[in-house]
């Protein structure tokens, strides 16, 4: 690819709606100061973005912070659905009361992915920083009611399980919890580490999986085939194999995110993809362009976009790519 092609114009966004949080997780970079002031999405910052992609079929409305903090998620969700876009977010679901789950049910959201990462309540404590797991679990269990209640085929709900060493015993727990909650799946994440709290290399399980942590992982698929659960990874991948190194040379180098997709921050800010801000160590040489100050059209066939493409599929890619399929999930 090289930057006289113009890629066509993403169908795939992801938005974030706030870059505030009520947890503490100690695998977040939030936690440890995050990379742009906190602030909601306004309705009319919303619009101003969203409006400029002439066709959007996936948008993921969460980034960095709780989606569910922001009053106005089930209108922008509700606009999308409208749109015809297949619409979903990550969100721990503490504050997921009555009146909210019914907003988000009239609204049409496709998926409520509900991040746990433990499946028992000192655990986690322990990872995500605030002591809230009795809450979810029973938020999601009124949720699950309401959704009966109504008939509503959706928003399906999963469970989001980001492994690492001090957890890892645990995710057999999230089948009967996922049963409990009439979660449809599990999703097993790989650690994107860069050394702040939890987040650090001594926790990844990525190419050092030992027999017994590979055991757990086979426990779990079975019975949560027995259940009738999805369990799976990144990519849609077995959970097994999302922990094996890749065999490629340039692992990085398969990556096709930034001709399909485009990640905008709750300040405008185009990245090029939901990794990076994670790992960065130069957040200012990721920024693409701004969709507050130009056209999705300039951010998305400029100089900074097309440069950026004509570097990842090199020996030498740009800086957050460095790791990809190595440290962190393609």
């Amino acid at each position: 690819m090289t930057t006289t092609t113009r890629p066509p114009l993403p169908r795939s966004l992801y938005l974030e709606t706030t870059s505030r949080c009520n947890s503490l997780c100690e695998t977040c970079i939030l936690t440890f100061g995050g990379r742009e002031p906190q602030k909601d999405l306004r309705w009319e910052e919303f619009r101003r973005i969203v409006d400029q992609f002439p066709v959007l079929e996936r948008v993921l409305l969460h980034g960095i912070g709780e989606p569910l903090l922001n009053r106005d998620l089930p209108r922008m969700v509700a606009h999308l659905a409208e749109r015809g876009a297949r619409v979903v977010f990550n969100s721990n679901a503490i504050t997921l009361g009555s009146r909210q789950g019914r907003a988000l049910i009239d609204a049409s959201l496709d998926e409520l992915r509900v991040s746990l990462d433990a499946s028992t309540r000192q655990t986690y404590a322990r990872v995500r920083g605030v002591d809230a797991f009795d809450k979810v679990v029973a938020n999601l269990e009124a949720f699950a009611a309401q959704r009966r209640e109504t008939g509503a085929g959706r928003p399906r709900v999963s469970l989001w399980f980001t492994a690492l060493r001090d957890n890892i015993d645990e995710i057999p727990g999230l089948v009967p919890l996922a049963v409990r909650t009439d979660a449809c799946g599990i999703h097993l994440q790989r650690l994107v580490y860069n050394g702040l709290g939890l987040a650090t290399a001594g926790q990844s399980l990525h190419g050092r999986l030992a027999r017994r942590e590979a055991e757990l992982i086979r426990t779990t698929e079975e019975a949560a085939r027995a259940a009738g659960i999805d369990f799976s990874a990144s990519g849609a991948t077995a959970p097994e194999a999302s922990l094996t190194p890749a065999s490629e040379r340039r692992p990085w180098s398969a990556c096709r995110r930034p001709w399909t997709l485009v990640y905008v921050t709750v300040h405008g800010n185009v990245l090029p993809c939901c990794i990076a801000p994670w790992i960065t160590e130069r957040y200012d040489g990721i920024v693409l362009g701004n969709l507050f100050e130009k056209s999705l059209e300039d951010v998305w066939w400029g100089e900074r976009y097309g440069a950026f493409r004509e570097a990842l599929p090199t020996d030498a890619p740009p800086e957050p790519c460095r790791g990809c399929g190595v440290r962190w999930s393609l």
